[in-house]
């Protein structure tokens, strides 16, 4: 039986008033997930068709372990970025979304990428190995999804004033790593690495790499012994696909 919206939104409330750890709106016709933002305990959402396209206010539930978002409106995986803050979510069903697109190898390894630490994702139980190639396939998304100006009310003038601060603000040099490597003791970055590229984009290819390096770097240094284990066994998993790619590439 479908829920009316005002019933849906009945049932919302009552869950975020009575802490109800579930919440099931399949097939309600709902568009609009604002309701979430005031659900933060919840545990497990239904929300699959349904004509939902953005997951913004997803990101405030955080005791999230599973969500079922199957045939909905989802248009770009970049709405993944707001389940990325979610440290419990194990469990997704994103199925039969626009975003899925025609490539179901590459969708997977994407979502697999950004949400590594989902036990199954489409009904589907997650492998080992599957974690490991989706960080060769797989495209890290960095940046929520960019919203058209009738949805988010910004003049394409704004935004393009925006872009090049930020910008400034995330660019660093050779040196700035080096001084970063030296503080903690790690092998500098020879500069003949990148002394060969002249190409505009390959020098921006660059610049993208090293700020990444640095960012791990610097914050490297906040992180205790358990969470500099995590980082080593992430990094050997990506060594290993990588390896495992040059090995099929010969």
């Amino acid at each position: 039986m479908r829920l009316s919206r005002a019933a849906v939104l009945a049932q919302a409330k009552a869950a975020a008033l009575d802490g109800v750890r579930r919440l099931n709106c399949w097939g309600s016709h709902l568009t609009d997930i604002s309701i979430c933002r005031d659900l933060p305990n919840i545990e497990v959402i239904t929300f699959s068709v349904n004509g939902i396209s953005d997951l913004e206010p997803l990101h405030q539930c955080q005791n999230l372990s599973e969500l079922y978002l199957r045939r909905n409106n989802i248009r770009s995986l970049d709405e993944l970025f707001y389940l990325k803050t979610l440290p419990r979510l194990r469990v997704l069903w994103l199925a039969e979304n626009p975003c899925c697109g025609p490539d179901p190898h590459r969708y997977r390894m994407t979502v697999l990428r950004n949400l590594p630490c989902l036990q199954k994702l489409d009904n589907q139980a997650v492998t080992e190995e599957e974690l490991s190639q989706a960080l060769v396939d797989g495209v890290e998304i960095t940046a929520p999804p960019a919203r058209s100006p009738v949805e988010n009310g910004w003049s394409s003038t704004a935004s393009s004033a925006t872009t090049e601060p930020q910008s400034q603000l995330l660019s660093c040099s050779l040196e700035d790593t080096n001084k970063t490597q030296d503080e903690l003791d790690m092998k500098l970055v020879p500069r003949d690495k990148y002394s060969s590229f002249s190409t505009q984009e390959t020098d921006c290819s660059c610049k993208k790499s090293n700020n990444v390096l640095n960012a791990i770097l610097l914050l490297m240094k906040e992180l205790d012994a358990e969470g500099l284990e995590i980082i080593q066994q992430t990094a050997a998993r990506r060594l290993q696909a990588l390896q495992k790619q040059e090995l099929q590439e010969e």
